[in-house]
């Protein structure tokens, strides 16, 4: 199914969605305010700009929309045009790429997805401070030496 749109029309179209401080987006941090809690948003020094950054704790979080980063995307991608497919499945292979990267170098990443937003703010926010939490412990530990430890 071909696009319905001019290239003009949907280049239009693109440049008006909002890639930071959307609802879902205000909702959250607006809840990690309230206890709180100090982060870090839209964060460009890590690969992908994490939507909200925990520095300290090396957690990083992106809220992601279902339709442009491709929740259950194998259901229902046929119903797509090919322009479209394309286009998700980039974003979902740069979503891994990020995801994999920050890993790889010790960040807890956490990905809320916007129905789970919608159904479960609460859910979400407790996701969040578990990973706070745990990194808390994890530092810790890390931390702890056993005294004169030389080796010998």
């Amino acid at each position: 199914m071909p696009d319905h749109m001019t290239p003009e029309q949907r280049s239009h179209a693109m440049r008006r969605v909002k890639l930071k401080d959307g609802p879902l987006e205000l909702a959250i941090q607006r809840e990690l305010r309230r206890l709180g809690l100090c982060f870090q948003c839209n964060y460009k020094r890590l690969q992908g700009s994490p939507d909200i950054v925990f520095v300290k704790k090396k957690v990083a979080i992106f809220i992601d929309g279902d339709f442009w980063h491709g929740w259950r995307l194998p259901s229902w991608e046929h119903k797509l045009s090919e322009f479209w497919k394309l286009k998700l499945h980039a974003n979902r292979k740069r979503d891994q790429r990020n995801f994999r990267c920050l890993r790889a170098a010790d960040w807890t990443v956490i990905r809320l997805w916007e129905h789970e937003i919608r159904s479960s703010k609460t859910r979400c926010i407790d996701r969040i401070l578990r990973a706070l939490k745990h990194e808390e412990k994890q530092g810790q530990s890390l931390h702890k030496s056993p005294t004169n430890f030389r080796g010998r």
